[in-house]
């Protein structure tokens, strides 16, 4: 079904709700990448030909979802039980007959699957009660881990394009403009501009034509945060660069993506064209006028192509060569007309902001630094993994109390932010 209307989202939106609350029980397989190559696939289809063979989907209520990366890298391949929310870690294929016997079926936990805190050696069965994850509050990767990302339905259960839905039919742009500049969301790249700042300024560019990009190019050493979005969750990228369009008047946008991301190139191809078969993309979007497209760009492996500038000559077709810094994107950036550039955490939590409010987002984080930031933990820690958290969290707590400590309890030295 094509969408015409914000009633008719609506109704997808209750519907595929509705459908999802029919499944009483639920596998959540991590396919991100990282479990992915410790075996996770051979874990999904396990369980997915064990629940047809026996039939669980009708008489349980069953259902199997291969879900984007739960952050916690270090464990995989991981498995969680909803709605009991047993977390099992490290899982084999051969151990799938046995999770569905005792835990789906029996309701009894394997204690030997269960995570395993190194701090006092107890065995946690709480998903929400791991350290890892207790402490975490996410924004970016709202959705990551619990939706199949090529599922543009079950996305959209989960509040897809809600904000986008309120931003077309609820608030002009300058309106839009006024919800991040009260959100005082920075770029969540690594340089920290003002988002709503960097809109305004290329709103007011002359001219007619202007573009709205995704930095997709993530180079940092140890980083993959970006990558895990673009996997785990693309209808977020998707929703929050057409909400920028809307601000900043553009219809046309693209994803510029790291040839070392196949599984992002993937999965963001199949939600741009889910998307434009449900008119959430592409021409008169939800019936509301508005016409905006996204293309994908992919890079060469060229580091130097994560500099703004560097990226929009490089889709340009040119040699990836940084401008000017005179030289200002949000007045002529791609093909010299004005352009807006964010990296993917940024466009991620665009639509929960329009959704709840510039002043919800706000009320998290610190003074000069609202709401939340992702982080890959890697390195010389026992819990290694990707983690969203409050602006303003130390770096003690970061390593201590979600990291679990210095691997091998040896002395902490240094850290590389």
């Amino acid at each position: 079904m094509r969408i015409e209307s914000r009633d008719q989202f609506t109704a997808l939106h209750e519907a595929a709700r509705k459908a999802r609350a029919e499944h009483r029980q639920q596998i959540l397989v991590c396919c991100g990448t990282g479990c992915l190559a410790s075996g996770a696939r051979e874990v999904a289809e396990a369980f997915a030909e064990q629940v047809a063979d026996r039939g669980l989907d009708a008489e349980v209520g069953l259902f199997v979802k291969s879900t984007g990366c739960h952050g916690f890298c270090e464990r995989g391949p991981l498995v969680v039980i909803q709605p009991s929310g047993v977390l099992y870690t490290k899982v084999k294929a051969k151990s799938v007959a046995e999770i569905i016997d005792t835990t789906v079926i029996g309701g009894e936990v394997i204690k030997r699957l269960l995570y395993k805190n190194p701090v006092d050696g107890e065995r946690i069965e709480d998903y929400n009660e791991i350290p890892f994850y207790k402490k975490q509050v996410r924004v970016a990767m709202r959705n990551i881990g619990r939706i199949d990302p090529t599922d543009i339905e079950d996305a959209i259960a989960e509040g897809a394009y809600s904000g986008l839905a309120r931003a077309l039919f609820e608030l002009t742009p300058d309106e839009v403009l006024e919800e991040v500049r009260i959100s005082g969301q920075r770029g969540r790249g690594g340089a920290g501009f003002n988002t709503a700042r960097k809109w305004a300024s290329c709103k007011a560019a002359p001219g007619d034509r202007r573009f709205v990009l995704c930095n997709g190019d993530e180079g940092d050493p140890g980083a993959f945060k970006d990558r895990s979005i673009m996997e785990g969750d693309p209808h977020s990228v998707l929703e929050g660069m057409i909400i920028g369009a809307y601000a900043v008047g553009a219809n046309e946008g693209y994803i510029y993506v790291r040839d070392e991301y196949p599984l992002a190139v993937v999965n963001l191809t199949i939600a741009i064209a889910e998307a434009r078969k449900r008119g959430l993309l592409g021409d008169d979007i939800m019936g509301s006028g508005f016409n905006f497209d996204i293309k994908i760009s992919r890079g060469g492996g060229a580091f130097i192509c994560g500099e703004s500038s560097a990226l929009m000559r490089s889709l340009e077709g040119k040699v990836g060569e940084p401008r000017a810094k005179y030289v200002h994107s949000t007045e002529k950036g791609l093909h010299d007309l004005p352009t807006v550039l964010n990296n993917v955490e940024t466009w991620a939590g665009i639509g929960a902001i329009i959704e709840r409010g510039g002043q919800w987002f706000a009320s998290m984080g610190t003074e000069k630094s609202k709401g939340t930031k992702a982080f890959s933990l890697v390195g010389k820690v026992k819990n290694t993994g990707l983690i969203e958290l409050p602006m303003g969290t130390t770096l003690r707590q970061i390593i201590y109390d979600i990291g679990g400590g210095v691997a091998n309890d040896r002395p902490f030295k240094a850290v590389q932010t």
